[in-house]
């Protein structure tokens, strides 16, 4: 049971109003917290062992239980137990915890680094176990962890122990092949008789395995083992591929003596094959023999202060990543390792995990015997958590420790660790051997981020202001993250930010909370600016002088379009890119941050904008210069599927041009790519690359529709470029039809072709937003209500001189 939820300290005085983000910062790491806490214990049977257990403890923690010391550790990512049964008294126990100050351990003399993380402000920090959040004032709001971060709890056990459970499986052909190997300690004078597991799929047993005895590690546990096989067993696959499915999964313990088994709970496995390619500087993840475009987001700790979340929460946080497509979360080294509640529900929504262990940018220090044994200790305890997770895709030694030795001009014999190299490899081949090993984010070129071979983090399109192009000319091959811009959110996040909605870009509010690098000269709200101005042909600096609010709404559109046109080129069939994962999938503060969502869970531009582009069915368009439009149709479900390809243009908002429609049958797990002027007989140039007289048309539209004619996609082309100028009257028109008092249905049209709609209506969440409708076009948008407020508000469009009032109907 758990005897207390204490919170680390920033999270404590949040609670209690004596600090927040919003107020004046606090060095957490230069005090020494100490925590008390008083507790009653059930008395003790003879034959009962009591244990108390620490999840985790942030970071240099001593421990006393009744005035006598029980505990002492310096690393925040192992977890303790510590038997106290002859420490307990009935009632009255006294529990005492104290957290000594980091910045005193980071005074201590020792070796420099042979490079400089620039992100970090202490360099030091490289010797201690502890995670870099609130420790990165580039990036991270100011609230360090420190304190117990995970649960304290006290258990009574009095039959039988469970100890290092390794628990795998792996398919051959349509058989699914489980093997459990467990320790199990039986207590006071029980015996085991026998174990086994059982695995369920649905309402209907599956299979028992028998678990025979092995040995006995004296004193130790007994080790049992078996193996187990499933015909034509229901296999796990990313969602975008496939249904995850997943077997329950208990350990059976017969004891002599006992009429009924003991039955630990297991949770649910998967029975899929992960494989990787790394051939000839490719980097290609396949699940069940298929190669899997992964795409998502890195994943961020759902409250930076406390860092803890329910079960509930993280699971609604993967399912937006799910809903707008993605089928990959990376939790990244910069960050803490997640709780099963978190791989749990990527296994059940069908999200692959890329995990890296916690290490990133520093030099560590590997000759250093105590440092090494606390981190092989921390990933073997990390790996026995995590490693029978079907979502569970590959594991990661590191977050640009290369890329960091590098960039800093190390000699390239300093850009290799044996840390990541052998240690930590072979750990990982030891305690899951089914999941491919990498040894950093960025890895396997002529340099470590080279982005044409092996992985890389891709800033070419974003921090390094390259062309959108590049996302094509640099031949990426795996983006471990990519995209970073200072996405602004909508009104409900800026209202919480320092000075609120009367807030602009320049004020020092808003700036402490823009993402960017140490002692850099710019930072992110630079980068967007940069696109601003290359995508609307406009003067960020003017535009934002003259009407601020117009400011806001194009930079959410342009790191929404940004994002969008990468994934388009990346996704193309000819293109070799294998995956992309956006920096960050959520906000960790209200504020213009990476995130493709804010710090409360509100989707902003660029996540729709990136559901439209990620779905497993979908249609694209790029422009290839000279050559033409080109459509790219993918379907990555099992199934062959019969579609209808339609291309419009249309000229001067309203007229069409041109219109050409074909049938295809795609292939399942395909991508095609069709010229736009294969479909009509006669050649238009529609993309205006020979610019012979004034552009054809304003826009071209490809729509992707089911056999049935109902449309799965659609994707618009705009030849002249995004440059809009407000029209006297689009016809725009919004009527809502309330379904309940949550929700509603917003039937969005319009008469004249209208770019970037936006919905505006506070207190209700989207399932879609600035999107581009086509002349004469309706678009349904469901809203659910978040706040008090009733359904009332405005839609509006780039390319609209006014703003129509949404009509509610119940």
């Amino acid at each position: 049971m758990a005897i207390a939820q204490l919170l680390p300290v920033a999270g404590a005085l949040r609670a209690l109003g004596q600090w927040s983000l919003d107020g004046a910062a606090r060095r957490f790491d230069a005090e020494t917290w100490w925590y008390r806490l008083r507790f009653d214990a059930p008395e003790q049977p003879g034959d009962e062992r009591i244990v108390l257990g620490f999840d985790g403890l942030a970071t240099l923690a001593q421990v006393w239980l009744n005035g006598r010391q029980i505990l002492q550790s310096s690393n925040m990512f192992l977890a303790h137990e510590v038997d106290v049964g002859a420490l307990l008294r009935p009632d009255g126990n006294d529990l005492l915890l104290r957290f000594g100050a980091l910045d005193a351990e980071l005074g201590v003399r020792r070796k420099r680094p042979r490079w400089r993380a620039p992100m970090v402000e202490h360099q030091q920090l490289r010797w201690l176990r502890t995670t870099l959040l609130g420790r990165t004032p580039g990036w991270s709001p100011p609230a360090a962890v420190v304190g117990p971060w995970k649960d304290i709890w006290l258990e009574r056990r009095s039959l039988v122990e469970v100890d290092d459970l390794r628990l795998t499986t792996r398919v051959a052909g349509a058989t699914g092949i489980v093997s459990c190997r467990v320790g199990l300690r039986a207590l006071a004078k029980h015996r085991i008789a026998s174990a086994q597991l059982r695995l369920q799929h649905g309402a209907a047993t599956v299979t028992t395995v028998p678990l025979a005895y092995v040995a006995a590690d004296a004193p130790g546990p007994a080790i049992f083992e078996g193996s187990g096989e499933i015909d034509q067993v229901a296999l796990w696959w990313p969602h975008t591929h496939g249904d995850p499915a997943l077997y329950d999964v208990a350990l059976e313990i017969q004891l002599h003596g006992q009429s009924e088994a003991v039955a630990v709970d297991l949770g649910r496995l998967g029975f899929r094959t992960i494989t990787l390619d790394a051939s000839h500087g490719d980097f290609s993840l396949g699940v069940n023999g298929v190669p899997v475009f992964c795409r998502g987001a890195c994943w961020t700790p759902l409250d930076v202060v406390t860092l803890r979340a329910t079960g509930s929460d993280n699971a609604a946080a993967v399912a937006q990543a799910r809903e707008a497509g993605m089928n990959m979360l990376r939790v990244t080294g910069t960050m803490v390792y997640e709780d099963d509640a978190f791989f749990d529900a990527c296994d059940e929504l069908g999200v692959l995990v890329w995990q890296d262990l916690m290490f990133a940018n520093m030099d560590y220090p590997v000759d250093d015997e105590a440092f090494l044994a606390s981190v092989s200790a921390e990933v073997r305890q990390q790996l026995r958590g995590i490693h029978s997770h079907a979502s569970l895709a590959l594991i990661c030694g590191n977050s640009e420790v290369e890329q960091q030795a590098a960039m800093w001009g190390a000699s390239r014999e300093a850009w290799r660790s044996p840390l990541f190299d052998s240690t930590l490899a072979e750990l990982c081949a030891q305690h899951a051997p089914h999941v491919p090993y990498w040894p950093s984010s960025a890895y396997g070129g002529a340099f470590p981020h080279q982005a044409s071979s092996g992985t890389t983090s891709y800033y070419g399109v974003g921090a390094y202001l390259r062309n959108i192009e590049d996302a094509r000319r640099s031949d990426l091959r795996f983006a471990t993250e990519c995209l970073a811009f200072a996405n602004v959110p909508g009104p409900s996040a800026l209202e919480r930010m320092p000075g609120g909605l009367g807030a602009r870009v320049h004020h020092p509010g808003w700036k402490q909370r823009s993402p960017r690098d140490l002692g850099a000269g710019w930072d992110f709200d630079d980068v967007r600016d940069h696109y601003l101005a290359t995508l609307f042909q406009l003067d960020p600096a003017r535009l934002r002088y003259a009407d601020h609010d117009r400011y806001l709404a194009l930079s959410r559109w342009t790191t929404a379009e940004v994002m969008a046109a990468s994934f388009a080129e990346w996704r193309r069939a000819d293109s070799r890119c294998r995956g992309a994962l956006v920096l960050f999938l959520r906000d960790l503060w209200a504020g213009a941050g990476w995130g493709l969502i804010d710090d409360r869970g509100m989707p902003k531009a660029c996540w729709h904008a990136l559901k439209r582009v990620l779905q497993p069915v979908t249609v694209l368009l790029t422009d290839e210069g000279v050559n033409g439009l080109c459509v790219h149709v993918v379907n990555e479900r099992e199934r062959l599927r019969d579609v209808q390809i339609e291309v419009s243009a249309w000229r001067g908002g309203e007229v069409r041009v041109a219109n050409a429609e074909r049938a295809l049958q795609l292939a399942a797990r395909s991508t095609r790519s069709i010229p736009v002027l294969e479909l009509f007989d006669h050649f238009l140039d529609l993309g205006h690359a020979y610019r012979f007289g004034p552009p054809p048309c304003d826009a071209v539209i490809a729509t992707l529709r089911d056999a049935a004619g109902d449309r799965l996609a659609q994707t618009f082309h705009f030849p002249g470029g995004l440059g809009t100028r407000p029209a006297a009257d689009i016809g725009l028109h919004a009527q809502a039809q309330m379904m309940d008092a949550d929700h509603a249905a917003l039937r969005v049209g319009t008469r004249g072709l209208a770019q970037f709609v936006q919905i505006d209506a506070p207190d209700w969440t989207l399932t879609d937003d600035g999107f581009h409708l086509a002349p004469h076009a309706e678009a349904t948008v469901t809203l659910r209500r978040t706040g008090r407020r009733p359904l009332a508000g405005f839609v509006v469009a780039a390319n609209a001189a006014g703003a129509a009032r949404i009509d509610v109907k119940t």
